[in-house]
């Protein structure tokens, strides 16, 4: 009995981990660091080789093994989402539609961050409004976003979005 347990276990982690594993090598991949998604690559197959091999003749009749082997499954889509969010790789563009009257505030802030940014005066449905456009590293978008909404007391709209490609520009490293 504490044998079966243990097997349940082993293979609820080691699938937690197995696809935690393939959600971060899945971004690499899509961001081209082919290296580094070779390498977790590797690691997955080794991962999924010791799972397989410790299930494949008890899986159809254990269920119990078969509910940890989904609870390990699903459980390692999240963690690796979150993993994925936490490292943060590639770049955002950030699209700010701020009043007239606090983008001094906004391009100070930028300037002395030395981030590139471009403004644009623009014409909101009841004021004159500002667009701020900024590209940046997708893991200090939280951070600048936070700064920029407590200089304009949170008025300020934002939208965010992921950058593919890009080239040029003033205040971001490729």
């Amino acid at each position: 009995m504490l044998e079966s347990i243990f097997s349940c276990l082993f293979v609820c982690f080691a699938k937690i981990l197995e696809i935690s594993v393939q959600s971060v090598k899945t971004v690499f991949m899509v961001k081209g660091q082919r290296i580094q998604a070779a390498f977790l690559g590797f690691l997955e197959c080794v991962i999924w080789g010791l799972v397989i091999a410790s299930i494949i003749d008890t899986l159809g009749d254990n269920y119990l093994m078969l509910f940890f082997y989904c609870l390990g499954y699903s459980t390692g889509m999240y963690i690796g989402s979150v993993l994925e969010n936490k490292i943060a790789l590639g770049t955002s563009s950030i699209q700010l539609m701020v009043k007239s009257d606090k983008v001094e505030k906004v391009i100070e802030y930028l300037n002395n961050s030395n981030r590139g940014f471009t403004v644009l005066d623009g014409k909101g449905s009841k004021e004159a409004m500002s667009i701020v456009m900024i590209v940046l590293p997708r893991k200090e978008v939280k951070a600048v976003i936070s700064d920029i909404r407590k200089l304009c007391d949170k008025e300020v709209f934002v939208v965010s979005s992921e950058v593919s490609k890009f080239v040029g520009g003033y205040g971001i490293k490729k």
